[in-house]
């Protein structure tokens, strides 16, 4: 049988992993709602849907797809691009390198 209630214990896992900070107040909220979801989606996977067919979506509206055309009129050169570039080497754009530390 699937775990359907959760525990303070349960959500403090959750939010270590996902690296959120959470009060132990929070805690008892989060164990309730995540729970109430949990018999949601139980109740949700009960019903018989065995013959109602899959809908992919219910607008009505079709996808207009058209082909990419490149107007020429509309585009840079790779030398007006770099025109007013603060930094530039061979063609490209050179910027400074980011690294998270966490």
């Amino acid at each position: 049988m699937k775990k359907t209630t959760f525990t303070m214990t349960d959500v403090d896992v959750i939010a270590k992993l996902a690296k959120i900070p959470v009060t132990d107040d929070e805690k008892k909220k989060l164990a309730v709602g995540f729970s109430t979801v949990i018999k949601v989606l139980d109740t949700l996977k009960s019903i018989d849907v065995s013959e109602v067919e899959p809908t992919n979506q219910v607008t009505g509206l079709e996808n207009v797809m058209r082909e990419d055309e490149v107007d020429a009129t509309r585009t840079f050169t790779q030398e007006q691009a770099l025109a007013n570039a603060p930094r530039k080497h061979n063609g490209y754009f050179v910027a400074d390198q980011v690294v998270d530390q966490e």
